[in-house]
């Protein structure tokens, strides 16, 4: 069974709050696809999922590079954006399967571009605007997501 939560973020701040709020609630490894338009916050939210892991840098978008890895003390993180990513195959001749450990994070935006080259993730995202603000949609598709969906609306 999936479960769904859905929340507004008034800014910038609350996008990051609530990618710290996710990591809080990743117990193991994760997959997490990010949809939205160029500009929803996509990689904001992922900057919040990163450094609530623990990561004292900057989180920029790989959006050049296809991946950006963050190796911390407890956690191998991997933040993909395959916006620019001309043919689902390519990820193939990267490695793209190494990256998907059980224990590994794995954000990836752009999901939709990758195709049978990465796996079905534990919590599909949707960023959208509502006016100034964003609408966060989180899908649960796995067991993981489930638990932590579910912590999210009990909280």
């Amino acid at each position: 069974m999936t479960h769904s939560v859905a929340f507004q973020l008034a800014d910038e701040a609350a996008t990051v709050a609530m990618g710290n709020r996710l990591a809080s609630l990743i117990e193991q490894g994760a997959v997490i696809y990010l949809h939205g338009d160029l500009g929803a916050g996509k990689t904001t939210l992922t900057r919040g999922i990163v450094q609530g892991l623990g990561h004292q840098g900057k989180v920029k978008s790989p959006t050049y590079t296809l991946v950006e890895p963050y190796q911390l003390a407890c956690h191998s993180i991997f933040h993909f954006d395959l916006y620019r990513l001309g043919d689902p195959e390519e990820l193939e001749y990267m490695g793209i399967r190494d990256y998907f450990s059980p224990q590994a994070i794995c954000v990836v935006e752009w999901p939709e571009k990758g195709g049978e080259f990465i796996p079905t993730p534990d919590l599909d995202i949707t960023l959208s605007y509502q006016g100034d603000a964003r609408r966060i949609l989180i899908n649960s598709l796995s067991e993981r997501g489930n638990i932590i969906t579910t912590a999210l609306n009990s909280a």
